[in-house]
């Protein structure tokens, strides 16, 4: 039992129906936030599920800063930086943020950054469809909070692997624990205040810890506008339909 990591924004994504009749399989792609959150307790039970993959997404930044001290020899580490924080988007996009610290203009950033993550993964999609079908699994992808780069990641193999958009949705909310536990730690202005320079008002705050459903709707509606559908993207990232059939049967039921 992993009682620790049940705490935290981790789960096994195993058990989502698909629109088909079967589920995604149980034990082979886990989801999480980053190891800058995981205490020794954490590595126990991590260690215990045997990892044989981590799909990191974050920065290499994010990563000197808070490395991973529970991966074994055995544990290929995937590198898939997706340079989507809200800073890399230009000084523009950054600032606007200190100039109008609103809910409003909080929430127009996010959607815009999250319908420009399924561009920034699309080079990486080969690399851990790769690993998945080598069989170096049990894999966990994660980033840094685990609900945004990691929630459009896990959204678009949901969707591949023909789970309806409803239920991709719900296990997104989930994700909403780490802004909860985030407000719960006591450091949540001082991290802001180190993040933005300022401390910004309870609303804008609120948005950007959270989960908005029309978040993920942008970084899906994005694939369908600029790609045509979910397996036009995997084929254009260079996943061929043989690959994609494997990925279904590795990843689903019938």
């Amino acid at each position: 039992m992993t009682i620790a990591l049940s705490r935290l924004n981790f789960r096994d994504i195993g058990g989502l129906p698909t629109g088909r009749g079967g589920q995604i399989r149980s034990g082979i792609l886990f989801r999480s936030e980053g190891p800058a959150s995981f205490v020794e307790d954490h590595h126990a039970e991590l260690s215990d599920l045997g990892f044989r993959a981590v799909a990191d997404l974050r920065s290499e930044i994010e990563r000197d800063a808070a490395p991973h001290g529970w991966c074994g020899p055995d544990c290929r580490m995937l590198d898939l930086d997706m340079n989507t924080d809200l800073r890399a988007q230009g000084e523009d996009m950054w600032t606007s943020l200190g100039r109008e610290p609103t809910a409003a203009r909080a929430a127009e950033v996010m959607a815009h950054n999250y319908g420009l993550m399924p561009q920034a993964f699309l080079r990486h999609l080969p690399v851990m469809v790769d690993a998945l079908l080598a069989h170096d699994t049990p894999m966990l992808v994660h980033c840094t909070a685990g609900k945004d780069r990691t929630g459009v990641v896990v959204a678009l193999f949901l969707d591949l692997l023909g789970v309806p958009r409803p239920v991709i949705v719900e296990d997104y909310r989930k994700s909403d624990i780490f802004g909860q536990n985030l407000r719960m730690s006591g450091h949540l202005k001082s991290d802001l205040q180190k993040t933005f320079g300022f401390v910004p008002p309870d609303d804008m705050v609120a948005v950007l810890i959270g989960v908005q459903d029309d978040f993920l709707a942008s970084a899906l509606d994005t694939v369908a506008t600029q790609w045509g559908g979910i397996d036009d993207y995997f084929e254009a990232a260079g996943v061929n339909g043989q690959q994609r059939g494997a990925l279904r049967q590795l990843l689903a039921t019938d």
